[in-house]
């Protein structure tokens, strides 16, 4: 499997082999797909996070539960992507967006990564063409169970649990989707976009490591890793792959399913609680 995170000079001698995705969403509801339409790299294919790489139905399994690996399926085909493709992600905001479909398809086994730094790491013009692609196979398989956490995960004091939010959100002082603010008692504020640099792109190994030491990870521990709604926290889990510290476990519904059950506890400030 190729690494979970990639550079340009990695991507410049395999493009003919790759398909782009460009997995760029907004918490303030502007439109990903306009952003796209604007300019995105030449090539890349538009990913829906909301129509392809979530689901939708019972609000107890938070804003973006995992979809249906039917669904999955049908839209990594749609898109071109089969069993053999091998897929560079990206969005504009570090990738801690687009980490959702990347971690996605290696928790499959498929072949894809981050692209460092995202769009603004590319100097070349971008392109206004919308990609074409023809449809691949993509086989349906499970979710990984492995790979996977529930609440109970998430509260186990066994468990290194990390929370991906910014860390007002985690301290309580800001929440500006959710039912309730706070955080998970007994986890520990690791918030993604503080894996990168001014330039967007990710600190360099050793520095991530002792990020992840300070937050409590050791050699072997089992990590869950959530944040609003399980896409953020999939920047964590890849980083804790590039830095060889493990896959860890995503909580999918992360806390837009814990705050919603008024009999679950909630911790608040910089502690864990």
């Amino acid at each position: 499997m190729i690494p979970p995170v990639v550079d340009v000079g990695w991507l410049d001698t395999r493009r003919e082999r790759v398909v782009l995705a460009d997995v760029r969403w907004y918490l303030d509801g502007r439109s990903g797909r306009a952003a796209y339409d604007e300019g995105h790299l030449p090539g890349a294919v538009f990913v829906d996070l909301d129509r392809s790489l979530a689901g939708h139905g019972d609000p107890a399994l938070g804003r973006h539960p995992l979809p249906a690996p039917e669904v999955f399926a049908e839209g990594m085909s749609r898109l071109g992507i089969g069993d053999d493709t091998t897929v560079v992600a990206y969005d504009d905001a570090g990738g801690v967006i687009a980490a959702r479909l990347a971690w996605m398809l290696r928790a499959l086994g498929h072949d894809a990564a981050l692209l460092d730094g995202g769009l603004t790491a590319y100097d070349g013009p971008l392109s206004t063409e919308p990609a074409q692609p023809r449809p691949a196979v993509f086989t349906t398989r499970p979710w990984p169970a492995d790979r996977l956490a529930d609440v109970e995960d998430a509260t186990d004091p066994a468990a290194t649990v990390l929370d991906a939010r910014n860390a007002d959100r985690y301290r309580g002082e800001h929440e500006p989707v959710d039912p309730r603010a706070g955080h998970i008692p007994g986890a520990v504020s690791l918030p993604c976009r503080e894996n990168l640099d001014a330039a967007g792109r990710l600190l360099p190994v050793e520095q991530l490591r002792e990020r992840l030491r300070a937050a409590g990870v050791a050699d072997g521990a089992d990590v869950v890793s959530y944040c609003g709604s399980g896409v953020t926290a999939c920047h964590n889990l890849l980083v804790l792959e590039h830095v060889g510290l493990g896959p860890g476990r995503l909580y999918p519904g992360s806390w837009s399913a814990y705050s919603r059950d008024v009999e679950r506890p909630v911790a608040t400030g910089d502690a864990p609680g």
